[in-house]
């Protein structure tokens, strides 16, 4: 494959993934993290863990777009979502929704997207240009 149309893809796969899971944190920068709070007391984990989501949905889709420590920043991301997604709706994984589409498909987009990201890295369209050992 073309080396540049190789780099413009990682790009566009960056640019979705991290972009899609912006909205996500921008929603808990606006509205706070009282819905992932109550959802982590309520499975027996401490309230202060909430606050991880930030690095989860704002700050490591952040580095991903930049294209900066890209890698480990996606895997934050892709454990960001199955940890969440697992705990709160454990039994889409196993269903179809009423359209018979697979129940957990945007979930597993965001953690597969996320995965292809960590395994690909950023490429030449990003702040270091790829160079990086994590870009």
């Amino acid at each position: 494959m073309d080396s540049r149309a190789s780099d413009v893809g990682r790009l566009l796969l960056r640019v979705t993934v991290s972009g899609l899971l912006l909205f996500h944190g921008a929603d808990k920068l606006r509205h706070g993290v009282g819905e992932v709070r109550n959802d982590l007391v309520a499975h027996g984990m401490p309230a202060f863990a909430a606050y991880g989501v930030f690095l989860g949905e704002v700050v490591a889709p952040v580095l991903i777009l930049l294209g900066v420590f890209a890698r480990p920043a996606a895997l934050v991301c892709s454990g960001t979502v199955l940890f969440a997604t697992a705990l709160v709706h454990p039994d889409a994984y196993g269903r179809l929704a009423p359209t018979g589409a697979w129940a957990a498909e945007s979930f597993a987009f965001y953690v597969l997207t996320a995965l292809a990201v960590a395994l690909l890295g950023a490429g030449r369209y990003s702040l270091r240009g790829g160079r990086g050992r994590w870009d």
